[in-house]
């Protein structure tokens, strides 16, 4: 493996971790940078087409939209694996996210094990997200405790 392909990886590993570490923060100014302006970002839970919105625009408003009713975000990546072509490349990630919301009066827990589904484009240098298909795998729901 080249030390170029090495250095992708490794920036492909940071852009998806920064994803992540920015949806916790709700700082979807900045996550929306880590997308091409045409990003196409889909929402799959099981089988089932939920989302699909294209453009860092609209995205931002469906991020806004649903980091509005969350309390708060926890996420963890897991592995993540690249294929790296020139200036493109494609990848999954595997991540465990937690979402509080309140519910008549309670705070609920949403734990997902989701799989993305990534393609991604190095423009000037720069890793971005270009296409991300979000499958959740497995969704539990609870009343937190204390």
């Amino acid at each position: 493996m080249s030390l170029e392909i090495l250095q992708a990886k490794l920036a492909l590993r940071e852009l998806v971790d920064a994803y992540a570490i920015l949806t916790d923060e709700k700082n979807i100014s900045e996550q929306m940078l880590l997308f091409t302006p045409d990003a196409r970002f889909k929402v799959y839970m099981g089988d089932q087409l939920v989302s699909d919105v294209t453009g860092t625009k609209q995205l931002e408003e469906e991020f806004t939209g649903h980091a509005s009713i969350v309390k708060r975000y926890f996420s963890i990546n897991g592995q993540h694996v690249v294929k790296v072509d020139a200036d493109t490349a494609t990848g999954v990630v595997n991540s465990q996210m937690k979402m509080v919301r309140e519910e008549e009066g309670k705070e609920v827990i949403s734990d997902y094990s989701v799989k993305y589904v990534d393609t991604y484009v190095r423009q000037n240098g720069t890793w971005l997200i270009k296409e991300r298909a979000s499958h959740y795998i497995i969704i539990e729901a609870r009343t937190l405790q204390g």
